[in-house]
Order: C-alpha cells, then structure tokens, then sequence
C-alpha cells in the first residue's frame, strides 16, 4: 500500500524534529504546520522548521548523520531535506532578515504527530505570514482560515506593530476588521 503525500510529508517532519533535537540543534516548526497544530487546516504541501542563522551548518550536519537527504537549493536562506519527492524547509533567515534565537526561544513544546517538539508562538506564525506577502504573493484566502482559527491565540496589537510597514500585511488587517474576524485591529 502506498503512502499518501501528506502522510509523506508528515513522516518526514518528524523524522527532521528528532534529528535536530537528538543533535540539540534549537529550532521550531514554523510556517502551514504550526499552524496546524494550534488549530488552522493541515496544509497541502511541505512542512517547514526555524533554525538560528548561526546554527544552520550544525543543522544540515545533524540531518545528514540521521541519514536524511539534505539538497542544498540555490536560495541562500534555506536547506531542504527531501525523501520521495516530498520537502521539508529548513529556515534561516526569513522575510529577509536572519532567524534570531529569541524566536525559536518563544516557541512552545507541544506534541505533533506523537514527537514532543517546539512550534512557533501564535503570533510570530502570523507576523510571519503576513510579512512574506507581496506584489508575487499576496493570497489572503490561504490566510483567512489561519486568522479564524489562531484569533484567540494571538497578540494582535504586536501583529499590527510588527506588519506595519508592509502595505499587503496591513491591508489583510484590515480585511480580518471588516469581517469582524478580529474587530479593531485595522485601527490600531
């Protein structure tokens, strides 16, 4: 019988959280998957893990001796770790700007899939999704059901500080205001 991609993806994830945390490499999953388990739908496509920028040789090293296939892709912010044709992203430097420990500090250890793991604070997911949007990507109906199901779990004031100079972020803001998802966050 064969397995499902999601299934794939899902085996692969944790395959990639205990490798990092056998190696005691800080990190947390960040990104479609965290928002899962705070509650959002499962997405459809890789998982993805935050590193430390200063730890992200020791991380490809720690992946490699587990026996996973670590690729090296062009871009500079990233290493992929791959088995059947499904990824697994792991992250350095997001939105432009490396990943510092105090985000992967705030992450919570939560159980995914049945592995203890850190995963990403509420607010730093959505801050997160909303400053990747721009002029090439700026799909808000991925990111509705997002809000809808991380609303209660989120600093929406930071949201709106951290995002403000990001024209897509701040319009999405308001879009969740004028739905009523999250009243009054478009006037903060």
């Amino acid at each position: 019988m064969q397995t499902s991609p999601r299934e794939q993806v899902r085996d692969l994830l944790k395959r990639t959280a205990v490798a990092l945390k056998q190696a005691d490499v800080p990190f947390a999953l960040c990104g479609g998957y965290a928002a899962w388990v705070r509650g959002a739908p499962e997405p459809d496509h890789d998982a993805d893990f935050l590193v430390p920028a200063g730890e992200a040789e020791r991380a490809a090293k720690a992946l490699a001796d587990a026996g996973l296939q670590v690729v090296d892709p062009a871009e500079d912010w990233l290493l992929k770790v791959e088995r059947d044709d499904v990824f697994v992203d792991v992250i350095w430097r997001t939105c432009g700007r490396p990943v510092e420990t105090d985000l992967v500090d705030r992450a919570e250890v939560l159980p995914v899939l049945s592995v203890q793991m850190p995963v990403m604070a509420p607010t730093d997911i959505v801050v997160s999704k909303l400053m990747a949007l721009d002029e090439h990507y700026c799909d808000f109906a991925r990111l509705l059901p997002v809000a809808r199901a991380l609303r209660e779990q989120v600093g929406w004031e930071r949201v709106a500080e951290e995002v403000a100079e990001n024209d897509f972020a701040v319009v999405f803001l308001h879009l969740l205001d004028r739905l009523g998802i999250v009243p009054g966050v478009s006037r903060g």
